[in-house]
């Protein structure tokens, strides 16, 4: 092994610590506070709290992703041309990451004379989706910059993670707790499900829990605003294009990727899939525990007993994976979530609504496949970009993050917008305190039977991805003497 070899493998191989892990994650767990609570609350929020009709934002989410087809190159390309001494990925937390909680908090905000404005929520709306890929592309791309140490790759995913679901616990389990706790109308004490546990809650989906909806959020972003400054502080890019490959890059380099690089479509394909369905379920979820087993007060108890897998058995994903293979890891996640959702569907039977035991485990199941075939994946985009580097020559993490991103949006735009005009078609009404039975089968059919079937589909997809783990690693070495090559011929 030559001296420049070895200089290479000790900047781009560091093993990650712990505090470098955590670093990195805190930017997952901002971010989910953030933009996960817009997925998972705001169609609820709209369409009863400030009374837009369904059908409307449902094409809210539509035309501000579209926008995004065109946004999200611009910014890979820009963000992959330039850098700072700051470097070239983390300053984006900073610069984009403060407008970006102000303008989550403001659409919740109980502004006098904007409720109802489909004008004010579209172009805020529209302005926090255009900031929000300045923040998350970025930030994908920090992922595969920290290091190429296969080991620490795998423990940066299970780490980030970790505090993803942690935020996930704060956003879908007890967002919608703190804030039936504040609500004014209807206050009474009610059972959450949790060992008898019995809290003072109001009703969430009524106007006048607009300044409880604001009050809960404005703390979400002000502890978003400290997590990415943590992230900003504690990481360091190592595995960076050098000045000469950052000024080559171009836009047409978006579709050289995606011609090229064939994991690259078939891992996006994966993502679009699974965040597809994962928001289905994200977005009737609040419907889901309203109308069909009526059964709100117990979202914070079934959601904190159902955070469990992804919080604490994240550990042994990367043993998981080398017990089952990379493909037999999804196989397995992504089955239980099937599972948990046809537990979910026994659950909305007549008769069974009242049973605990059954909310618990349906939904204990399902999020553990969830959590664990949605996390993992991300660790699949460090070892795509290096492929992409070896083919193309260019280090375009920014790009093929973009790239991502936008199947990533495009998951959520199908995962926001079309359960919306689904309940639409069924007869919703958010002004109703009860629906038809013709609205609930529509509730049904956006939260468990589309969500399993599209998670059958991303099953065979994953089996068609090229790259294992050896593959990865003569990925490596090849990299690696090009690297050594081109820095013997810069001294």
């Amino acid at each position: 092994m030559s001296d420049n070899t070895q200089v290479v493998q000790q900047e781009e191989y560091h093993k990650l610590n712990l505090i470098e892990r955590m670093g990195y994650g805190f930017g997952d767990f901002a971010q989910n506070l953030v933009f996960g609570t817009v997925g998972g609350f705001l169609a609820l929020f709209l369409t009863t709290v400030n009374a837009i009709g369904t059908a409307t934002a449902g094409f809210i989410f539509l035309f501000v992703r579209i926008v995004n087809v065109l946004w999200d190159p611009m910014v890979g390309t820009y963000v992959d041309k330039r850098s700072s001494r700051a470097g070239k990925y983390r300053p984006w937390l900073l610069r984009a990451g403060i407008p970006l909680v102000i303008l989550g908090a403001l659409l919740f905000a109980p502004i006098p004379g904007v409720r109802g404005s489909v004008p004010f929520i579209f172009i805020t709306y529209l302005l926090l989706d255009l900031v929000y890929s300045v923040v998350n592309i970025p930030y994908g791309s920090l992922n595969a910059s920290l290091t190429r140490n296969p080991e620490s790759v795998d423990q940066i995913t299970t780490t980030r993670m970790t505090l993803a679901n942690v935020a996930n616990l704060l956003v879908y389990t007890l967002f919608p707790m703190f804030v039936q706790m504040v609500a004014p109308k209807d206050r009474s004490l009610k059972d959450t499900g949790l060992f008898g546990l019995k809290l003072n809650m109001g009703t969430y989906t009524d106007p006048s829990a607009d300044h409880a909806w604001f009050g809960v959020y404005a703390v979400y972003m002000v502890i978003g605003a400290i997590a990415l400054f943590l992230c900003y502080k504690f990481t360091k890019e190592r595995v960076v294009a050098n000045a000469e490959q950052s000024a080559q890059v171009k836009v047409y380099d978006f579709f050289v990727e995606f011609k090229n690089n064939k994991p690259l479509i078939i891992l996006g394909i994966f993502f679009m899939l699974a965040f597809t369905f994962m928001f289905f379920m994200n977005t009737v979820n609040g419907f889901f525990y309203q109308y069909t087993v009526d059964h709100s007060d117990w979202m914070g108890a079934v959601g904190l007993i159902a955070s469990i897998p992804g919080i604490a058995f994240t550990v042994f994903w990367p043993k998981l994976k080398k017990t089952f293979g990379k493909k037999g890891f999804f196989q397995l996640f992504l089955g239980m979530f099937v599972v948990g959702e046809i537990l979910t569907w026994i659950w909305s039977l007549d008769g069974m609504h009242d049973q605990l035991w059954l909310a618990y485990v349906s939904t204990f199941i399902k999020q553990w496949g969830l959590s664990s075939a949605t996390g993992f994946m991300w660790a699949l985009v460090p070892e795509v970009v290096s492929y992409g580097e070896l083919k193309s020559g260019k280090r375009n993490a920014a790009i093929i993050n973009a790239i991502m991103g936008l199947f990533f949006k495009i998951g959520f735009t199908l995962g926001g917008a079309v359960p919306l005009w689904f309940l639409a078609a069924y007869g919703f009404n958010g002004d109703a305190a009860h629906q038809t039975a013709h609205a609930l089968s529509g509730i049904n059919m956006t939260a468990i039977w589309i969500p399993a079937v599209l998670a059958i589909v991303s099953m065979i997809v994953m089996q068609l991805y090229p790259l294992s783990d050896k593959d990865v690693d003569n990925i490596n070495k090849e990299l690696d003497a090009k690297r050594a090559e081109m820095k013997q011929i810069e001294a």
